[in-house]
């Protein structure tokens, strides 16, 4: 009963959406904490954690990483109370080093989607979520050991997707993102405990100065989170994380109080979302640039790419639309509308603490390393999806045929192989052209693989492969220079690597057909298109419009999902 009781007023405090919260912001000062600024929002922050690039020594190897998996329960909320109890545990008995990491992870005996359990978390922030492709080949097979009434069992399992709040290391800095930051993160990651992963983004172009929107993000940001839900094929988990470091001013006892008091905040009832969202009245829908400036930027990069003496070949140039409704926008409600578009694509969320949320439905890959095994992809080229499987046969064709995209699309694929082939023994390009199809959208598609020469090329290709041409352009500097000088807004992390560093595998995607959603102020809407020789200015703003459409159908949807929470499914 009392159980009960506890479900429905968490379900009850789920459906509130006007309740007040006290919310922690932090500024910026020379020491590793952060400090405290109260004030009523609707969001609610998790308490302090440490900044792991904070340190002066990312080499030193810190005590101890551990991941420890508990026996299997049948639903989320008995995985709270056995964590919690684990909690208890570890306070009674600490571990014996200055630093480390420890991960505790809870089976639970049903599949649960990670999206809908972030959803019930009534907005704590920091908060992340991940979700790579649902039929890759090399796919994340995990070995999940589980334990309950008959015994001991380990089998294998492939990870769908990732959801976490709170954060029990951070790593934000504002200047670009270097190799000590790498090994700041690589530091607190084991390839022995493989879910301990650091989920974040890093800027397009670390060198552009930081607009008011993207302020809370820095020059990049990654979490390992505090509290995790993880997604499987057949089950999911739920998961907690403490890290502590005395060299960074955050000792074992504050790290385990502020997972304590993130756990309190966490409810144990996830509700099945319908995946539609709320019919919104759109007050104001404004780009920047406007067509008129949009056909003048594309005409002056085609004049500079036609000069016989320029270097520029090619230049992706983008547009910001800030929507504004008439209410609120739901970041994770969208997400997970555009899960249903994006079973050949990447899923992501990352909203730090007092900042929007950068959410996004992306079809390219930056890269995949499993040991050292990489693959890339190259896509460019752009059209939409038939009405028929005739009329699709036919753009097809013509995709596939037409010189101007098979010049973009060129350019990409030899870039990213020359990239690879600096750090790999040998790179195949397997198939070499052919065409990805999405639900809205068509692109020019191929696959690279190879093999790293050490796991420590992983920072060299990350930030090699980065700008690649199909978001920049080439040359990349020449491009990079001609979008600082003629793009009116900052693209923060639009079009930047996103994805998540771990102990022996890490996947990254390209942050494009994606958007900043903030409370109050709407959304601002991202997309690029590639400009080369033979392009034509209205044609590529239609392009534009057609790579955005993904978010602005949302607002177009007939049945709304917002205040009814009647006839939906609950999971105890």
């Amino acid at each position: 009963m009392a159980a009960a009781a506890v479900a429905r007023h968490r379900l009850v405090r789920f459906m509130d959406s006007d309740t007040t919260k006290c919310t922690l912001s932090y500024s910026q000062h020379t020491s590793c904490r952060q400090s405290i600024q109260v004030f009523h929002n609707k969001y609610q922050v998790c308490t302090l954690s440490m900044n792991g690039c904070q340190g002066d020594h990312p080499k030193v190897p810190i005590g101890t990483i551990e991941t420890r998996t508990l026996g299997a329960v049948p639903s989320p909320a008995l995985a709270m109370e056995r964590l919690n109890l684990a909690i208890g545990e570890l306070k009674c008995n600490p571990p014996p080093f200055s630093s480390g990491i420890i991960r505790l992870q809870v089976p639970i005996q049903q599949q649960i989607e990670a999206i809908e359990w972030l959803h019930a978390q009534d907005q704590i922030l920091p908060r992340c979520f991940f979700s790579g492709r649902r039929s890759r080949p090399y796919g994340s097979n995990l070995l999940i050991d589980i334990t309950n009434e008959n015994g001991h069992t380990s089998f294998a399992q492939n990870l769908v997707s990732v959801a976490g709040v709170g954060s029990a290391v951070f790593f934000r800095q504002l200047h670009p993102f270097s190799y000590d930051d790498w090994r700041s993160i690589k530091r607190f990651l084991s390839s022995k405990c493989p879910l301990i992963r650091a989920y974040g983004a890093i800027r397009f172009d670390a060198r552009a100065n930081i607009s008011s929107e993207w302020k809370a993000f820095g020059s990049f940001y990654f979490m390992v989170p505090q509290v995790e839900f993880d997604e499987l094929e057949g089950i999911s988990m739920l998961a907690i994380t403490v890290a502590w470091d005395n060299a960074l001013s955050w000792t074992w006892d504050e790290a385990i109080d502020s997972l304590e008091a993130t756990m309190q905040q966490v409810a144990s009832v996830v509700v099945k979302l319908r995946k539609e969202a709320s019919r919104e009245f759109i007050l104001s829908n404004n780009h920047i640039p406007n067509k008129t400036h949009w056909d003048l930027a594309v005409k002056r990069a085609l004049q500079i790419i036609n000069r016989s003496s320029s270097l520029l070949i090619k230049v992706v140039l983008a547009r910001s639309s800030r929507v504004l409704t008439a209410t609120n926008i739901d970041p994770i409600t969208w997400l997970a509308c555009l899960q249903v578009e994006g079973e050949n694509a990447y899923q992501f969320c990352l909203q730090p603490p007092n900042g929007p949320a950068f959410i996004g439905n992306t079809p390219e890959q930056l890269f995949h390393r499993k040991w050292l095994s990489i693959s890339s992809e190259a896509l460019a080229g752009t059209r939409a999806r038939g009405g028929s499987r005739t009329l699709d046969l036919q753009i097809e064709h013509d995709l596939l045929s037409s010189p101007k995209d098979h010049l973009e699309f060129s350019i990409v694929r030899e870039s990213i192989q020359n990239k690879l082939e600096s750090v790999c023994d040998r790179v195949v390009v397997e198939p070499k052209k052919t065409v990805r199809k999405l639900r809205r959208i068509q692109h020019l598609f191929a696959q690279l693989a190879g093999n790293l020469k050490r796991e420590d090329d992983e920072f060299e290709i990350l930030s090699s492969l980065h700008p690649t041409p199909a978001v920049c352009g080439f040359p990349t500097e020449t491009a990079r220079l001609f979008i600082s000088e003629t793009e009116m807004f900052d693209r923060g992390m639009y079009a930047g690597p996103v994805g998540w560093f771990g102990g022996g595998e890490s996947e990254f995607a390209v942050g494009i057909r994606s958007a900043l959603v903030e409370k109050g102020l709407g959304a601002l809407i991202y997309a690029g298109t590639g400009i080369v020789e033979g392009s034509n200015p209205s044609l590529e703003w239609d392009e534009l419009e057609l790579k955005t459409s993904q978010f602005t159908k949302l607002l177009q949807l007939e049945v709304p999902w917002q205040s009814k929470v009647e006839n939906l499914e609950t999971i105890n």
